[in-house]
């Protein structure tokens, strides 16, 4: 991932430039430079907009002690849609308005859980200790029920006999008399 970043801040910009050169060739250089501009405002005002209410939904979540999935990816997504509107150039603003946008973040919300899923999943491979992969939960069945009683009972045969002792207790010692 790291590798993925690095080329993308070095191929991110040029691309930007080369947009930004072939519509100043279009419509003209102060008319693109005026729109980058607009862009800019544009997307200022929204993530204001946009950052208060995924703040309030958030704030409102934890107030009702309900899980805030949801408001933290929307929170998450403000958050880099309003860098990328604010980094001058039209492919950022494109993707920085899809991420900020209220009626396309639901898609980017599932873009981006779809991505964390698999991620996760790559990375931890199914717990070992659960044997639980994300996204594939299942209730519990009887014959789960009944492996789990088989093996608590396997477990309490292993008894160990000994003594405790306690070390600020004196001690009869045979050895010593």
């Amino acid at each position: 991932m790291p590798w993925f970043v690095a080329v993308a801040l070095l191929v991110v910009p040029v691309i930007e430039i080369y947009v930004i050169i072939q519509i100043g060739q279009v419509i003209g250089g102060w008319p693109t430079v005026g729109l980058l501009i607009l862009e800019s405002a544009l997307g200022a005002w929204l993530i204001k907009r946009e950052g208060r209410r995924a703040w309030n939904a958030l704030r409102t979540a934890t107030e009702t002690a309900r899980m805030p999935g949801k408001e933290l990816a929307d929170a998450a997504l403000v958050l880099v849609g309003g860098t990328l509107l604010l980094t001058a150039g039209f492919i950022t603003d494109i993707f920085g308005f899809f991420f900020v946008l209220p009626f396309t973040r639901p898609l980017a919300r599932k873009v981006l859980a779809g991505f964390l899923s698999r991620r996760i999943a790559g990375q931890l491979g199914g717990n070992p200790i659960t044997g639980f992969m994300p996204g594939t939960y299942r209730p519990p069945t009887a014959e789960d029920a009944d492996r789990a009683h088989r093996e608590r009972q396997s477990a309490s045969d292993d008894v160990i006999q000994g003594e405790v002792i306690d070390p600020d207790q004196p001690q009869d010692n045979p050895k010593s008399s």
